[in-house]
């Protein structure tokens, strides 16, 4: 896989040393199997207990998959579905911890390196707070920056729509880049 040339980096405007990409993904939240024969709910590379599991091709990790896609749009490259397909037997349930590595693989290649990372994460349940420090550690380590650099936050939908009925994951994340 290589990074698409017309959108690379270098090839913006001079002293453009600054890159921002945004990422977004949700996924349709299911009650889970008895314990061990569902998938789990995982967040950020890590295993929270919950209820319900998301549904998804890979191992459903909205925030990794958010992330992924900031980071790939930062550098003007295609998406996570575009380059790791649903429709590809070889993802399915793979750790999105693989496309996270690919990404920075991609951005590290284009001569650039982690500014910051701030991801907002929208769900009723479970409640993320008691493992946010775990998620950005976890990430970071992933990223290859300090904690410092990581940010996560978590809201509810107060009820509201599937994501507040508990039937939904949705997460947003920002990063930003600069280079040399």
């Amino acid at each position: 896989m290589t990074t698409n040339p017309v959108n690379h980096p270098n090839n913006g405007p001079s002293g453009a040393g600054l890159r921002i990409g945004h990422g977004y993904d949700l996924h349709r939240l299911d009650e889970l199997a008895p314990i061990g024969q569902g998938r789990p709910f995982v967040l950020g590379g890590v295993q929270i207990p919950a209820d319900r599991g998301p549904v998804g091709h890979s191992d459903a990790d909205a925030l990794l998959h958010a992330v992924t896609d900031a980071l790939l749009g930062a550098i003007g490259d295609p998406d996570i579905g575009q380059l790791f397909p649903d429709t590809d037997p070889r993802h399915e349930s793979k750790d999105s911890a693989v496309f996270v590595e690919e990404a920075l693989r991609r951005v590290h290649g284009c001569g650039l390196g982690i500014v910051n990372l701030d991801a907002t994460v929208v769900c009723e349940r479970p409640k993320i707070g008691p493992h946010r420090e775990v998620i950005i550690a976890n990430i970071a380590r992933l990223l290859g920056v300090e904690i410092g650099a990581v940010n996560v936050k978590a809201k509810t939908h107060e009820g509201v729509d599937a994501i507040g009925e508990g039937l939904a994951i949705e997460v947003h994340c920002v990063v930003l880049l600069a280079g040399g």
